[in-house]
């Protein structure tokens, strides 16, 4: 079964767009949880445009490491935001090549220039106890020199199959990410995925083996807004559970 992470970061912009605590972040992670999500992932940045510091906070005492729902911290490993994940210690941080001022998550790291970074990263989210896990996108080179990082996962990014899922061009777009996966899985690397995936084109996503989470957040709100959270959750519960993740 591959497990479904729900960001709440559309939750929180909602929220900061009228400057009180409605819709409170905690109360749709409950929600969330009541439905049956395995994880929840937050992704703050550095202008706490939608996920707080306290956000992320508060979530780590809602959801302490050793809690069945896994909390997953992505961003970018600046020095504050690395303090803040060694001072929560989720189950998963995720580390994201992102600049302070981009709109969402783009690309995926280039390990041919970031590999000595993104190594002293891991090793230090490793000596905390906390899985680490590094975006990238599916190019079998960034794997094979992903696993010299020392991540113990690797989370597909998704954008270039979601946008030609359904043409001809998204099949050969698949195939890349079936063996980026695969590759992934030889090396002993684990595999996630996530960014603009939906009840649309999860299930042919999910068509390669040994995915073990998907973080979905954007679409899934709104898809919650047109069809109600309980049906999309179960809906993505019950795509995800027909993947055997291994």
């Amino acid at each position: 079964m591959t497990c479904l992470s729900v960001n709440l970061n559309k939750i929180a912009l909602l929220r900061n767009s009228r400057g009180r605590d409605f819709p409170n972040v905690i109360d749709f992670a409950n929600k969330f949880i009541a439905l049956g999500v395995h994880g929840i992932t937050i992704h703050p940045r550095q202008d706490e445009r939608h996920i707080t510091n306290q956000d992320a906070r508060d979530l780590g005492q809602l959801l302490p490491h050793n809690s069945r729902i896994e909390l997953n911290i992505e961003g970018y490993p600046s020095e504050d935001f690395l303090k803040m994940v060694e001072e929560i210690k989720p189950a998963q941080c995720t580390l994201v090549p992102d600049a302070p001022d981009q709109l969402t998550s783009d690309h995926g790291w280039d390990l041919d220039k970031d590999a000595e970074f993104v190594t002293q990263v891991c090793q230090r989210l490793n000596d905390a106890g906390i899985r680490s896990a590094i975006f990238l996108d599916p190019d079998v080179s960034m794997v094979e020199k992903a696993v010299k990082t020392g991540a113990a996962r690797i989370e597909l990014y998704t954008e270039e199959f979601a946008a030609t899922h359904g043409t001809e061009q998204g099949k050969v777009v698949l195939e890349r990410y079936r063996q980026a996966a695969a590759r992934a899985q030889q090396l002993g690397l684990e595999v996630n995925a996530g960014h603009d995936l939906d009840l649309n084109n999860l299930p042919d996503f999910l068509s390669i083996p040994g995915i073990l989470e998907v973080s979905i957040g954007h679409v899934l709100t709104v898809e919650c807004i047109e069809q109600g959270m309980e049906k999309v959750t179960a809906r993505y519960l019950e795509i995800c559970a027909a993947n055997p993740s291994v």
